[in-house]
């Protein structure tokens, strides 16, 4: 292709708005224009990028036998009233009224839809497996849209569901899609790590999420070094710090903490390691009569070591605070402690509170909690002897770096990383059995399908692959998703028609030989000619000029790379092919 056959419309700085690196450089060479709050056009050069994006996701879905369709964008809001999510889903379902008020909704996601084709077409166990996919327009009314693509209102996604006869099948159709994302983010050319996962909204049973590992990534990836564990911070084991609790050595005793309402503040009052320390939050769970008034409320008590935090996932799965929680009011606080927080804890409150203790905060003596009085804390707590037993001990927070493995095999590292991907293992619960979508087994048994679904978020790839590849010249692209893999960049070229002739052999070269080649007719200044695919991201760039042209040679030049190589014309093709291959 000509650069005049297409658009390119680069800019020297982005719009003030521009938040990430992803959003100011896909402004800046053109990929994107906004249309409103999380809304974008993809212009040319960005849709040659989604385009390759969905090939490779095609051809890997094909190879794992999911079968491609095409599922609405705007669906009817009693598929969704089937299954509960209309009402549960929250703000971020765009909810509509057609002409004759009824209710539909811009989908989010497919579950409803494909599982009732499923519960229409799939009628026989010998209809199964079954895995139908499509790549749609999804759209998600985000509180806060922001980061360009990352975090944008209308997106692009692949969302692929399974339907199998037994647990057994919708595990191996489960692992079946695993490998084909690890193929799929193979051959992106990301860094990836695939992590255990929370369910989330989805529900389901089992979850992996698929990471681009990035600087800029909003997840927290939890990894052993020296093992295959990783997992999402939300979802990682945290094993207690302390083999066993010690014996007490000092007294309990109500000190003094004025103005100290941090555990940090009170550990460096007190000369204290911050690990001697317990942190309190207060939670609380409703119980809700028919009418849905609230009839009565508990509050509970978690604590965690005061260098820890809370991981609220982990909390929202303990019996009695799985149904739904709250952090408790002001008013309730006082109820129960007659203290404000930031000097709450275990010890003398006002009414019954549900203790909550983590795995390590459990094993602790001699530790430093609230005295649930202004100004004060208590010193040389222990179990047993100064307070009861907690009421249940739980895993209940953030893992850290430097925590042991729960494989047992090193100890854990954090990165940051970006989710692209998303495979869940759903069962029956979450669609099959509310929308009654069965087929009949061997013994012509109605039998609900289980199911699978799996995603990929086909515009974000290109935000997190920005994020995880720039420098302060622009984007560098893989090679495989790259709009162009080669640029081809004439000197001189509307003024030699020797460059010309040069220039557009090697174009077709490349192209004969299966390169998606540009070639740059535009006439433009060798500078604003470099720096503008330097900052599209083109992974190789040949320079043909009258200079290189009477010594019979061209300069190829990697993205990544200080210098060039100078090459003979006739070698130029063959050793662009060899680098793009490798």
């Amino acid at each position: 292709m000509k650069a005049s056959q297409t658009f390119i419309a680069t800019l020297k700085e982005a719009p003030a708005d521009a938040e990430i690196v992803s959003h100011r450089l896909m402004l800046r060479a053109g990929f994107i224009k906004r249309l409103g709050a999380g809304i974008y056009s993809y212009m040319p050069l960005g849709l040659r990028v989604i385009r390759k994006v969905e090939a490779i996701i095609r051809d890997e879905m094909n190879r794992a036998g999911a079968v491609e369709l095409l599922m609405p964008v705007v669906q009817p809001a009693e598929l969704w009233q089937e299954t509960g999510r209309f009402q549960a889903y929250g703000p971020e379902l765009m909810r509509v009224k057609d002409r004759h008020d009824r209710d539909f909704i811009i989908q989010p996601t497919s579950e409803e839809v494909v599982t009732d084709i499923a519960r229409q077409e799939l009628r026989s166990y010998k209809q199964l497996p079954r895995n139908f996919y499509h790549i749609q327009t999804k759209f998600r009314d985000e509180r806060r849209p922001r980061f360009g693509v990352m975090r944008g209102r209308e997106f692009t996604m692949k969302d692929a569901y399974s339907f199998d006869r037994d647990k057994a099948g919708a595990l191996k159709s489960y692992q079946l899609m695993f490998d084909a994302y690890k193929r799929i983010f193979d051959r992106f050319g990301l860094q990836y790590r695939a992590v255990a996962a929370d369910t989330g909204a989805i529900g389901g049973d089992a979850s992996h999420e698929f990471q681009v590992i990035a600087d800029t990534g909003e997840d927290a990836i939890v990894y052993c070094p020296t093992s295959d564990y990783a997992a999402n911070i939300e979802l990682a084991e945290a094993l207690p710090l302390l083999a066993a609790r010690a014996a007490p050595t000092r007294p309990m005793a109500v000190t003094p903490t004025p103005g100290k309402s941090t555990c940090e503040d009170v550990a460096a009052l007190l000369g204290l390691p911050l690990a001697s320390t317990v942190k309190s939050l207060v939670l609380a769970t409703d119980e809700k009569n028919a009418a849905g008034d609230i009839v009565e409320s508990t509050v509970w008590l978690l604590l965690v070591r005061g260098d820890h935090s809370l991981n609220e996932v982990k909390a929202g799965k303990l019996p009695g605070l799985k149904a739904g929680y709250r952090f408790a009011t002001a008013a309730e606080i006082e109820d129960h402690f007659g203290c404000k927080p930031g000097y709450l804890g275990p010890i003398g409150t006002r009414k019954p509170v549900k203790v909550v203790a983590d795995r390590t905060v459990a094993r602790m003596s001699d530790f430093v909690c609230g005295a649930n009085q202004l100004d004060a804390h208590i010193t040389g707590v222990n179990w047993g002897r100064d307070l009861p037993e907690p009421d249940l001990v739980a895993d209940l927070r953030n893992v850290v770096a430097g925590d042991p493995s729960p494989d047992g095999q090193g100890v854990l590292a954090i990165q940051r990383g970006i989710e692209v991907g998303h495979v869940f293992y759903l069962g029956t619960k979450k669609y099959s059995e509310p929308m009654n979508a069965t087929f009949l087994d061997e013994n012509g048994k109605p039998q609900f399908f289980e199911m699978g679904c799996y995603g990929i978020g086909v515009t974000r790839i290109l935000g997190a692959a920005i994020e995880q590849n720039h420098d302060e010249r622009g984007i560098v692209w893989p090679a495989a998703i790259a709009p162009f893999a080669v640029a081809v960049c004439p000197i001189g070229y509307d003024r030699s028609a020797d460059v010309q002739a040069a220039a557009q052999q090697l174009h077709d070269e490349l192209s004969a030989a299966g390169i998606d080649v540009v070639l740059d007719d535009r006439g433009e200044r060798p500078g604003a000619m470099f720096a503008d695919w330097e900052l599209i991201g083109v992974p190789q760039r040949i320079v043909v000029s009258d200079r290189g042209l009477k010594a019979g040679t061209v300069e190829v030049q990697g993205r990544r790379e200080a210098s060039a190589s100078v090459l003979p014309l006739a070698q130029a093709t063959a050793f662009v092919k060899g680098r793009l291959g490798a």
